[in-house]
């Protein structure tokens, strides 16, 4: 089933608030999503790169595995230890970073890369995961979070969402793909990276490459509604923009509101009824097959 929330600040209004509201979205979806849950938050960029490491065991020593790949990169690293997660900034390239160590440490995922981007997720109730990364807290321009049902697949953080592969891009999926296997071994020869058996990070991993390729959130998005088979409901961050997508049967649940102030998406409306001035949004289902996007880029 799976619930999906994300909020975008068109306004700097709420952005000391942005963590407190959507841990209140994330709350209302609890009951779409019991299994485990996850949550990307957009903050102001940093100069450096930063990566967000799992633990897989929860048992990873990261002193010395930092201290290889440093060395190996020729880079500075700086590492903060949040539960069995780790905020990894280093001061060379990001990408080459998340790949020397989805290739040599086995026992970790790479979360998120990026300026601006960092993701958190686990196992259990989301409002105890929320409260364990103190989402609540947090400050930023945008987010999205999402609760897992895991239907198909194990209960484990890893197979929760959100998926990142690009540098400050992700995503959160309620639905199904039916071509992520032969998808994901076509993306692997593009350079893609995968950690997962999960179809969510395929479909994460489609969009960095488009957009590594050159193409902008929209244009890589209408390319996802050709390639990618099944049932999906979308909502994307990068390190400017949001963005919504259904699949052309649109049979996943959403609806989208918006003020002069904020942009908002859930599952369910309940989600967004928690906002300030919900009262004077504007409401809609979004279309199956159309792109709606927002950035802050000039």
């Amino acid at each position: 089933m799976c619930g999906i929330v994300g909020l975008y600040l068109k306004s700097p209004k709420y952005q000391e608030e942005l963590g407190r509201l959507v841990a209140g979205m994330l709350h209302e979806m609890r009951e779409r999503g019991p299994d485990s849950a996850g949550f990307a938050v957009y903050g102001e960029p940093e100069a450096a790169h930063k990566l967000v490491l799992l633990s897989v065991t929860g048992q990873t020593d990261w002193k010395p595995l930092i201290t290889e790949m440093g060395r190996a990169l020729n880079l500075d690293a700086d590492a903060t230890e949040i539960s069995d997660h780790v905020v990894l900034r280093v001061d060379g390239d990001g990408q080459k970073a998340r790949r020397w160590l989805i290739q040599n440490a086995p026992d970790i995922n790479v979360l998120s890369e990026g300026h601006a981007l960092e993701v958190f997720k686990g196992v259990g109730d989301p409002d105890r995961v929320a409260e364990r990364f103190g989402l609540a807290g947090y400050a930023g321009t945008h987010a999205i979070a999402h609760t897992r049902m895991a239907t198909e697949s194990a209960v484990t953080t890893s197979g929760s969402h959100p998926f990142a592969t690009g540098a400050d891009t992700c995503l959160v999926h309620n639905g199904s793909l039916s071509n992520h296997n032969r998808l994901r071994e076509k993306l692997r020869t593009k350079g893609e990276g995968f950690q997962t058996d999960n179809d969510s990070e395929v479909a994460a991993g489609f969009l960095s490459w488009r957009m590594r390729e050159g193409d902008d959130l929209n244009t890589a998005l209408e390319k996802a509604l050709v390639e990618l088979d099944g049932f999906y409901t979308f909502a994307i961050g990068t390190r400017d923009g949001f963005a919504v997508l259904r699949d052309p049967i649109a049979c996943k649940p959403a609806i989208v509101a918006e003020t002069d102030d904020w942009v908002a998406m859930s599952s369910e409306f309940r989600a967004i009824a928690t906002l300030p001035d919900v009262v004077n949004a504007e409401i809609w289902e979004p279309a199956p097959a159309v792109v709606y996007s927002w950035s802050h880029a000039a």
